[in-house]
């Protein structure tokens, strides 16, 4: 093949399409903008509790980190939640007080967990989970058991308009 019927070739390579992203299928180290800001997936847990399925991103901007919560119920639900200091322990309590604030259990559940990229060190595990709603319905508090430690988030609602994803591989 000579020089100029190599340089006016139709033999294109194609290259793979990246698959469109949504809050549903965001991948490890995909870019998530929110309020602003531009963060990392270095993270993401996908929880299975009976035939319901969620998931959870790892957030990260510098040493900052959030937690984007999304779940497809009757309509898309979206959430941005931050790790905080509060002991609770097991079994879960019907009330929970933080910052004031009094939060009710609105939901207790146990999922299996699937993990990847920072979240790969709970990969097949259990967690116990439950869910808090403060009393003018605002805010949350999120618990997981992981063996004997508790996790607690709080965090809010937003809209699907209010981030935007740059899928970061195929």
């Amino acid at each position: 093949m000579g020089f100029f019927s190599r340089l006016f070739s139709k033999n294109e390579k194609q290259a793979p399409e990246v698959k469109e992203r949504t809050p549903l299928n965001i991948q490890v180290g995909d870019i998530v903008t929110y309020d602003l800001v531009d963060y990392e997936v270095v993270g993401k847990i996908t929880y299975r509790d009976g035939g319901y399925e969620w998931f959870s991103y790892q957030l990260l901007e510098g040493n900052q980190t959030k937690w984007l919560a999304a779940e497809m119920d009757d309509e898309l639900e979206l959430g941005v939640y931050e790790t905080v200091k509060l002991p609770v322990s097991m079994p879960f309590p019907e009330k929970l007080e933080y910052e004031g604030q009094t939060f009710f259990k609105d939901e207790e559940g146990e999922a299996r967990v699937t993990g990847e990229g920072r979240s790969t060190n709970i990969n097949g595990r259990t967690s116990r989970y439950a869910e808090y709603i403060s009393e003018d319905e605002e805010t949350y508090l999120s618990l997981e058991s992981w063996g004997s430690e508790v996790e607690v988030s709080v965090g809010y609602d937003i809209e699907a308009y209010e981030i935007k994803i740059l899928a970061g591989s195929k």
